[in-house]
């Protein structure tokens, strides 16, 4: 087996590497019987070793249906849980089926899976535990509604002070991860409420190491949970969740799973 190396020359030899280990696609999807295909399709395309688990968050439509007839497993939950509780569900099955590296990608479409081994090639030697896409490093089609921009500033700036590193996009939910972070973010302290901003704060405190990459996005208006009320709602709950990240910190350190 090729040993895996964060030096990769060519796009061949990445793909290569990337076979060789166990990675999964996590996809929490809501609804989304009109977009799953293509997520499934496009990473099928730019990374056909990928397994992919869709997690199907109590969808009314059939969005389990279709991402089955794709060949994706698919986790149906009984309930509408949110997006936070269908990420972790996601996880665990990874720690579960002993996966090296997994990466989130939403199920609507707006992450464009052609930079998938691109953040994977990030946490392959170990140096990082996780990379993050960032629609606002290098070009971007992607342009945020006024509101949500200023929280994504506020809450990039706090980020930032915390963690000690800059965060130019608190909200991405495009990441790979290295197993020692899945097997972190399958326990308790996982904030399955609204992980975002809440989420870097946490890894930082568990002395994960983060680095941000450019990905292109693209903004899914109909269906975003920050709009209107939302949104302030969405601000007191990521404060309130910050805080107690925080205060918490003894407590997330004694729950880091570090290998054997």
């Amino acid at each position: 087996m090729k040993e895996a190396s964060g030096n990769f020359p060519a796009s061949v030899d990445l793909e290569a590497a990337i076979a060789a280990r166990k990675v999964l696609a996590i996809i929490p999807a809501y609804n989304e019987e009109k977009n799953i295909s293509r997520v499934i399709q496009g990473i099928r395309r730019f990374s056909p070793s990928l397994d992919i688990l869709v997690v199907d968050d109590c969808s009314a439509d059939r969005t389990a249906a279709v991402a089955m007839e794709e060949g994706a497993e698919v986790i149906s939950l009984p309930f509408n849980l949110g997006y936070g509780v269908a990420c972790q569900t996601g996880f665990k099955y990874a720690v579960g089926k002993k996966y090296d590296l997994a990466v989130q990608i939403d199920g609507d479409g707006q992450h464009d899976p052609s930079y998938i081994n691109a953040l994977l090639k990030e946490v392959f030697d170990g140096t990082v535990d996780v990379a993050i896409g960032s629609r606002f490093l290098g070009k971007s089609a992607y342009r945020a509604p006024l509101l949500r921009k200023l929280g994504m500033f506020l809450f990039g700036i706090i980020a930032s002070v915390l963690i000690g590193q800059r965060v130019t996009d608190p909200t991405s939910g495009f990441q790979a991860l290295n197993s020692k972070v899945l097997r972190f973010f399958a326990q308790e302290v996982y904030p399955v409420d609204y992980p975002d901003a809440d989420v870097l704060v946490l890894l930082h405190y568990a002395r994960f190491k983060i680095r941000e990459m450019p990905v292109r996005m693209y903004e899914n208006v109909d269906k975003s949970m920050h709009k209107g009320l939302k949104s302030f709602y969405y601000v007191f709950k990521m404060v309130l969740s910050i805080l107690v990240t925080m205060l918490s910190k003894r407590h997330i350190l004694r729950k880091v799973t570090r290998p054997q």
